[in-house]
């Protein structure tokens, strides 16, 4: 008789929005399907994403947050992986602190939610900007775009076209605040890039696609991670989580509001892993 394995288990540090497809609301079906067990520590509840659709209702899990990690800590629950997305303040990063330091031996994934499109967020201060860059530092891999590797550099940022040179530059240099890093969003000309850096070096390309949507950054890393916890490497996950990005994106009507985020549901049986015979 074969035993099933016990799912590896990724703590999610995320905000939770109830309408718009993006971070728990698409992380979790996400690392489900690949065989992942996902465990949502929300650090906030929004009703809807802060992109276009006017002012959220919210309620701060920054309590809650706390009493769940030492609910899981008092359970004797082991993560293979904490996964952190959009902090919105100093107390929420400091959740992503406690979480690193109850659980050291988990693997450490940060994206450094902080802003795109050439423009810092509105409410990330200097101050946060510098709780993020020291998370960066005790993390394992970090997932920023192309805007926020530039401030994680404490550069300005711009949104001039690059050469694959320069992305994969870009990438390296970020070794400097962690041991591995993924930069994605880099405009090249008539294409969108990823660039890998570390001892996994890599540039991966796809077809620039003009519709912009809320919520790829999360399917790109939720992708991302459940492909390294199947065992791929680095530049294996990075290019699976592109190309399903992309396919969302062109599953995606036309006349689909942007707001809502891409069609990314009938896809999912893609990242099923394939049943082994017995």
């Amino acid at each position: 008789m074969i035993h099933p394995v016990e799912p590896k288990k990724v703590l999610c540090i995320h905000d939770l929005s109830g309408m718009g497809r993006c971070s728990l609301a698409v992380i979790l079906p996400v690392l489900s399907i690949m065989g992942v067990q996902p465990v949502a520590l929300p650090t906030v509840v929004l009703s809807t994403h802060t992109g276009g659709l006017g002012t959220p209702a919210r309620l701060d899990g920054c309590a809650y947050g706390e009493q769940a990690l030492e609910h899981y800590h008092a359970l004797g629950v082991e993560f293979d992986c904490i996964y952190t997305g959009y902090l919105g303040g100093e107390d929420q990063v400091a959740l992503a602190e406690k979480a690193f330091a109850l659980w050291p031996a988990a693997k450490k994934i940060v994206d450094p939610v902080m802003g795109d499109n050439g423009k810092a967020y509105s409410t990330v201060t200097p101050a946060l900007i510098d709780r993020i860059r020291a998370l960066c530092g005790a993390a394992d891999l970090i997932l920023p775009n192309y805007t926020e590797a530039q401030i994680l550099l404490q550069r300005q940022p711009q949104t001039e076209l690059l050469t694959d040179e320069a992305a994969q530059a870009l990438a390296d240099e970020l070794t400097a605040l962690a041991p591995g890093a993924v930069v994605t969003g880099l405009p090249l000309g008539k294409y969108i890039g990823c660039a890998g850096s570390g001892k996994d070096r890599f540039l991966i390309k796809k077809l620039h696609i003009s519709r912009s949507f809320p919520g790829t950054g999360d399917l790109y890393g939720a992708v991302l991670i459940g492909s390294l916890l199947q065992g791929n490497a680095l530049s294996a996950a990075a290019d699976n989580a592109a190309e399903f990005v992309a396919l969302s994106i062109q599953n995606t009507p036309a006349a689909q509001d942007t707001r809502y985020g891409v069609w990314f549901e009938p896809l999912l049986p893609r990242l099923c892993p394939a049943s082994s015979a017995e």
